[in-house]
């Protein structure tokens, strides 16, 4: 019979960091956060991964410009934002994240300006070291992101 000292967290439940590194201190999530208006380069950003022996997950999500937005044709999305409101709320999601999964690094670009059909306007890469706390902690930081960060869009038909 195989035995665990911790328990297994429950499919995309928050899992406090401490829980899972026993007897050790866990390192501090590295954060990578872009706010630009040039094109988000998804191969780039694949090629820059970095991650540690014991981490075992990387999920990636990327948000496309859809070619119809509330049952209409479009040509592009110009989404604004208010910068450093942005960027302040962004460390306060990441802060979060670090607290709830056993994260060693999150990456997110999102884009201002004019985004055509088809282009990536989000782009984050979550950390961890399994599946689940990734693809969870994912869903989490961008369902908190629509909430609370100050970046708004307009449809331009």
């Amino acid at each position: 019979m195989k035995t665990s000292l911790r328990s297994k967290p429950k499919p995309n439940s928050p899992v406090k960091r401490s829980s899972l590194y026993r007897g050790e201190e866990p390192t501090k999530m590295k954060r990578q956060l872009t706010i630009t208006t040039e094109p988000i380069d998804e191969g780039g950003l694949l090629g820059m991964r970095s991650m540690s022996g014991g981490m075992g997950a990387a999920v990636y999500f990327a948000g496309v410009v859809r070619a119809t937005e509330e049952n209409r044709s479009i040509k592009a999305i110009e989404y604004e934002a208010y910068g450093r409101m942005a960027e302040h709320q962004f460390h306060l999601l990441f802060d979060e994240m670090e607290k709830r999964w056993p994260i060693e690094s999150v990456r997110l670009v999102h884009r201002i300006g004019a985004v055509k059909v088809g282009e990536p306007s989000l782009w984050v890469e979550v950390i961890t070291p399994h599946r689940g706390e990734s693809f969870a902690a994912c869903q989490w930081l961008i369902d908190e992101m629509k909430r609370v960060v100050p970046i708004w869009k307009k449809i331009l038909a």
